[in-house]
């Protein structure tokens, strides 16, 4: 196995020395004393084996070793070459010998390249081949539907969207094909097959242009050519550049270079001066650094809904991609996920088919630097628990913008730049109460919503609730709200609903605590005062002061009370009626 190693490094690299050193950290995680001996030996052998070679010869030089063969004996080459002649045909006009020359690009393949050799730098060169055979497919299929072919796609485009579910330019090509055999029906439930996919495997929604193609499919008069058929030339990468593939245009085309963002809502109030501090970390140049900034505050305040709503006014500078995860940190259902299955979720959604993904948490997270390097991407990791969770799925290169939120401040995110999200100010939650219930019925009890907005604490989720559940009790009043929020035996039933129970979201900020943590929470949150400093609470506890300064810290850290003065601790109101209930 090392001597195939060797040779998939020395033919990545044909015709250019490889330093030993280079081949001493592939073929090894920790290189033996012995390492440059066997290399020597394997290089030995390596001769005798291409010795029967005609074209073939391995050189050795100064610093390490040059194997010199041929282009055209190397199967990356013509499939290359190829690519670049079909481009120049579809260019000019020729589809019919485009997409022949497409189809010997892609005839040259039989299998995935490289497999069964793990070793970094041939895993990362693997990966780059095996996402350039599907653009190339993707394209072939565009071009063979452009010619005028359809029914006889169908049982190709079938099969290779079996294997390839996350290409929306294999699904559209699908939905196309169906459509123009005059199997409409067949053509929806392609999409409706693949939009539960999305949203059962990755909550992610199908991508604009899958959503177009499928409204054109209802009204009967899909007027594109399919994905990827606006020209080869325009949006696809040269396979034979080495430093990484050309960007495509921001729609996304396949797996790959998609925008998987959450809708933004058409409701989005206030939150001027923190959008203005991310624009402007967003504007400051980090050299090789990726950019990341992480978001932090108490459970529904507004974290996802900020960032997700910056991520869409800034997408036309990540043209390589925007991706969404939700980690689940937090979440009152569900345990954190695994950075493992992170990573897996994100390597899929960036093209990287479910075969190709390796095992390993290093692994993975190597594989998944390797997507990003070079690129302009935005990527948000959504609901983390805390630091550990987050560090395999960062960038390793700048160019990539990462925004994460968690309830818990990651100071331990070494290089990120924090950005604390407090409630909304009371002119903004007011206004967020008058959108969601209407400005006629807002505008008659001015008084009434400005207690309201007080009583959910300022708090969003709350707001949200609370004005969603006025709007759909048209006999109440303003007032009617304001008197069940101000009672605290119906405050709780009045913010939840069917799909949000906002207790449920605050308790869940409690499972990262000790029973000890809450046992102290649970006893400072029943003291009649607003505030507390450490000499009171320990009074009220009956613990040291020092250990009631280290479980105020756990506190501050999980968002869970607040320190307006130095030394002052406030629980808001909302985690004091949970904090009671637990």
């Amino acid at each position: 196995m090392r001597q195939q190693k060797l040779l998939a490094l020395l033919l990545l690299n044909a015709n250019r020395v490889v330093p030993m050193e280079l081949l001493v950290d592939e073929l090894w995680e920790d290189p033996p004393s012995s390492a440059r001996p066997q290399v020597h030996n394997a290089i030995r052998d390596l001769r005798r084996i291409l010795s029967a070679a005609e074209d073939a010869s391995l050189v050795t030089m100064d610093v390490g070793y040059r194997l010199m063969v041929p282009e055209e004996a190397v199967d990356a080459h013509r499939f290359a070459r190829r690519v670049r002649a079909a481009r120049a045909a579809e260019q000019e006009g020729r589809l019919t010998e485009s997409a022949r020359l497409l189809q010997g690009a892609v005839d040259l393949w039989r299998g995935d390249a490289f497999a069964g050799i793990a070793c970094p730098a041939v895993t990362s060169a693997a990966v780059k081949l095996n996402e350039q055979r599907l653009t190339a497919l993707e394209d072939l299929m565009a071009l063979r539907l452009r010619n005028g072919e359809t029914s006889s796609l169908v049982g190709e485009l079938h099969a290779l969207l079996a294997e390839y579910p996350l290409r929306d330019s294999l699904r559209g090509s699908l939905m196309l094909a169906l459509f123009r055999s005059g199997r409409q029906a067949d053509a929806l439930t392609v999409y409706d097959d693949g939009r539960r996919f999305l949203a059962e495997e990755l909550g992610l929604e199908p991508s604009r242009h899958l959503r177009s193609l499928h409204a054109d499919i209802l009204a009967g008069s899909p007027t594109a050519h399919g994905p990827g058929a606006a020209g080869l030339t325009a949006d696809r990468a040269d396979p034979q550049r080495e430093e990484r593939p050309a960007r495509r245009s921001p729609a996304p085309s396949g797996g790959r270079r998609g925008n998987y963002l959450p809708h933004d809502l058409t409701d989005f109030t206030g939150r001027s001066a923190e959008l203005d501090s991310l624009l402007d970390a967003a504007g400051q140049e980090h050299g090789g650094s990726p950019l990341m900034i992480a978001v932090d505050g108490m459970g529904g305040v507004g974290k996802t809904t900020l960032v997700v709503h910056f991520a869409h006014r800034v997408t036309a500078r990540y043209p390589d991609g925007q991706y969404f995860i939700g980690l689940h940190g937090f979440s009152a259902d569900r345990p954190p996920l695994p950075p493992e299955q992170a990573l897996g979720a994100l390597l899929q959604t960036s093209g990287v088919s479910p075969g190709e993904i390796p095992a390993s948490l290093e692994e993975r997270s190597a594989l998944w630097r390797s997507r990003l390097a070079g690129e302009r991407c935005l990527v948000v990791l959504d609901d983390a628990a805390d630091t550990s969770q987050v560090a395999p799925l960062l960038p390793g290169t700048g160019g990539t913008l990462v925004l994460v939120t968690s309830r818990r401040k990651l100071t331990a995110l070494d290089g990120a730049l924090p950005l604390w999200l407090d409630v909304l100010p009371h002119e903004d939650a007011a206004a967020l109460f008058t959108r969601i219930v209407g400005e006629r019925r807002a505008a008659r009890e001015p008084e009434q919503v400005d207690r309201a907005v007080e009583l959910c604490g300022h708090l969003p989720l709350a707001i949200r609730i609370a004005a969603a559940r006025l709007r759909g009790r048209p006999a109440w009043a303003v007032a009617d709200l304001v008197d069940r929020l101000a009672s605290t035996s119906q405050r709780a039933h009045c913010l939840q609903s069917a799909e949000r129970d906002l207790m449920s979201v605050l308790r869940a900020s409690y499972r990262h605590l000790n029973p000890t943590q809450r046992q102290f929470s649970r006893l400072i949150s029943r003291h009649p005062s607003p505030s507390y400093d450490v000499d009171q609470a320990a009074a009220v506890t009956g613990l040291p002061a020092g250990d009631v300064e280290r479980h105020f810290d756990v506190l501050i850290e999980n968002n869970l009370i607040r320190e307006d003065l130095p030394a002052r601790f406030t629980f808001h109101h909302l985690i004091r009626d949970c904090t009671l209930e637990a």
